[in-house]
């Protein structure tokens, strides 16, 4: 029965996110090169697709944070050592946060780029920070399929 559901469960996530591609897509075909918003809002269809993409959207991110929530909370009840591992896991993305702003400079685009996109330095540590916080996602979690991979091979 659980099996069912996790599959149905999954075909109307796929269902959503197809939805929202199509809206989005539509929403970009007639939107995208057009310079007086006020004509494309008058045939409706601007408000009428963003409105419901946007709903898609709420919808979809609504269902990942139940199912993660309902995860958690079977994980910590099944599993008597998993604060441990949660609070090790939510301490290392903390981790990766503060050393990413650490390294970020807030300086790595000329001054007159900043003025002319009005962004400020402290954004633009932030959006240097989020770049390294990639970087360092990305390169752990290259490391750790080789260490798995390895691993495996030394195991048989």
């Amino acid at each position: 029965m659980k099996e069912k559901t996790d599959k149905l469960i999954t075909l109307l996530g796929l269902g959503i996110a197809v939805v929202c591609t199509v809206l989005a897509i539509v929403f970009a075909m007639n939107n995208g090169g057009v310079k007086d918003l006020a004509a494309v809002q008058a045939n409706g269809l601007f408000d009428a697709t963003y409105w419901i993409l946007i709903c898609f959207v709420a919808i979809a991110i609504a269902a990942i944070v139940f199912f993660l929530i309902v995860k958690l909370a079977n994980n910590f009840k099944e599993q008597p050592g998993y604060w441990k591992k949660f609070l090790m896991l939510v301490g290392i993305i903390v981790a990766v946060v503060v050393i990413s702003y650490l390294l970020s400079k807030g300086n790595d685009v000329t001054l007159a780029l900043m003025e002319k996109n009005n962004i400020s330095e402290s954004t633009s540590k932030l959006i240097g920070a989020a770049c390294w916080m990639v970087y360092i996602l990305v390169i752990g979690a290259a490391c750790s399929i080789l260490y798995t991979e390895i691993a495996k091979i030394f195991k048989k």
